[in-house]
C-alpha cells in the first residue's frame, strides 16, 4: 500500500471546518434554484470554476452568496447532510463543525432552535446511515456587538445537551480583538461550555494571548503566528494547547507565502500540539484528505507522523472522555493494520 493509499484509507477526525464554508457547488446550485437566486454561473461546472480561489475579496463574495442561498431550516439540514456524506467518503468519522447561527438569524429571522433542530436531524441521519457524526461549535462573528455576542453565547449554552460542544469566535481579527467578547465567553465558562476561538491567523501573537487570557481558550483556531513570540510558543508547548492548523487556507489567505514555506514543520519541531484541518474546503479547493496528502508530500511525513497528527485530533476533541478513549483505541487498531499493509 502506497502512502497515498494509506492517507485515503486512514480514519480521521476534523476539528476546524465551517459548515457554511463546506457547501459544494452542486448543493449551492440546488439551493439557488430552490429560492430563485441568481449566481454567476448556472451549472455545477461553472460554479466549480467560480469557486476557484483567487483572492480574499473573491472568497468573501462566494461566502456571502452561499449565505444568501440558505433561507430555511430545510436548507440547513440539506447542507449538513451533504457535508456529512462528504466526511464519510473521506473516512472522517467525527467532526467538530463551526456554525454561524447568528448570520441566519440576522438575515432570515431563523430561530436558533429551528437551526439546531435541522442540524440534529442531519446528525441523526448520518449516525444511522453513514456511521459518522458531528458536534457543533457555535461561533460569534467578530463584526457583531458584544451584546449580540452574549445572545450567541446563550444560544450555545442552551444547546449543550443537544450537540453543541463549544463557543467559537470567527471572522476578521483586525479591529475585533478577543477582549471585545469577554462577557459572552464568561457566560459560557460559567456554564462549563469550552472556548475555542480563532486567533493568530491574520493578527499575530497578541490575538492568541487575548484568546488565552481573556477568553480562556482550550484550543486555538489556526494559531500559526504564535511563532512570532518565543515566550508564547513556550506557553503553548508547556500547556499543550491544541492548534487547529489549516495549511491550504493559510496559503490562500496569505498567512503563509506557499505550502513549502508554511510554518507546519516549525510548529512540530517546537513541540507544539498540532492538528490538521481544512477550514472552508471547497472554497480553498481542498479536502481534509488533500491536506494530509499535501503535507505528507511537501514535508516528507511518514505514516507514523500522520497517525500522530490524527490521534492528536482525537485527543483534542470535545467528545466525552469515554467516547474519546474508545475512538482512540479503535483508530490505533486501524492504524496498526494499515501500517502493516503500507510496509508490506
Amino acid at each position: 500500500m502506497s502512502l497515498e493509499s494509506f492517507i485515503y484509507a486512514m480514519p480521521k477526525v476534523e476539528l476546524h471546518v465551517h459548515l457554511e464554508g463546506s457547501i459544494q457547488p452542486a448543493t449551492l446550485l440546488t439551493l439557488a434554484q430552490r429560492h430563485q437566486v441568481d449566481l454567476p454561473a448556472d451549472s455545477v461546472a461553472g460554479l466549480r470554476e467560480w469557486y476557484r480561489f483567487t483572492d480574499f475579496a473573491h472568497f468573501v463574495e462566494i461566502y456571502l452568496a452561499v449565505s444568501d442561498c440558505i433561507r430555511t431550516p430545510e436548507d440547513i439540514e440539506l447542507i449538513a447532510r451533504e457535508f456529512l456524506a462528504g466526511q464519510a467518503a473521506q473516512q472522517i468519522r467525527y467532526s467538530e463543525v463551526t456554525y454561524t447561527a447568528f448570520t441566519h438569524y440576522h438575515t432570515r429571522g431563523l430561530s436558533f432552535r429551528d437551526q439546531l433542530d435541522a442540524l440534529n436531524r442531519a446528525r441523526a441521519w448520518a449516525e444511522a446511515e453513514l456511521d459518522v457524526t458531528m458536534r457543533l461549535i457555535i461561533d460569534i462573528p467578530r463584526m457583531i456587538s458584544p451584546e449580540e455576542g452574549e445572545l450567541v453565547a446563550e444560544w450555545a449554552i442552551s444547546g449543550m445537551s443537544d450537540g453543541v460542544v463549544a463557543l467559537g469566535l470567527g471572522g476578521p481579527e483586525e479591529g475585533h480583538p478577543p477582549e471585545k467578547f469577554v462577557a459572552a465567553f464568561e457566560r459560557a465558562r460559567a456554564a462549563r461550555l469550552p472556548s475555542v476561538p480563532h486567533a493568530g491567523e491574520t493578527v499575530g501573537p497578541e490575538s492568541i494571548r487575548g484568546a488565552l487570557r481573556a477568553l480562556h481558550a482550550i484550543r486555538i483556531g489556526h494559531g500559526v503566528r504564535c511563532l512570532e513570540d518565543t515566550s508564547l510558543v513556550a506557553e503553548l508547548r508547556t500547556r499543550q494547547i491544541p492548534l487547529e492548523v489549516c495549511p491550504t487556507s493559510n496559503v490562500c489567505l496569505g498567512v503563509a507565502p506557499s505550502l513549502e514555506r508554511h510554518p507546519l514543520p516549525r510548529l512540530l519541531n517546537a513541540g507544539l500540539y498540532v492538528t490538521i484541518n481544512s477550514d472552508d474546503p471547497p472554497m480553498f479547493n481542498t479536502t481534509l484528505t488533500d491536506e494530509y496528502l499535501a503535507i505528507a508530500r511537501t514535508f516528507e511525513l511518514t505514516a507514523v507522523n500522520l497517525e500522530r497528527l490524527v490521534l492528536n485530533a482525537v485527543r483534542a476533541s470535545l467528545l466525552p472522555s469515554t467516547a474519546r478513549t474508545e475512538m482512540e483505541a479503535q483508530f490505533t487498531t486501524e492504524f496498526a493494520h494499515l501500517r502493516g499493509m503500507h510496509l508490506n
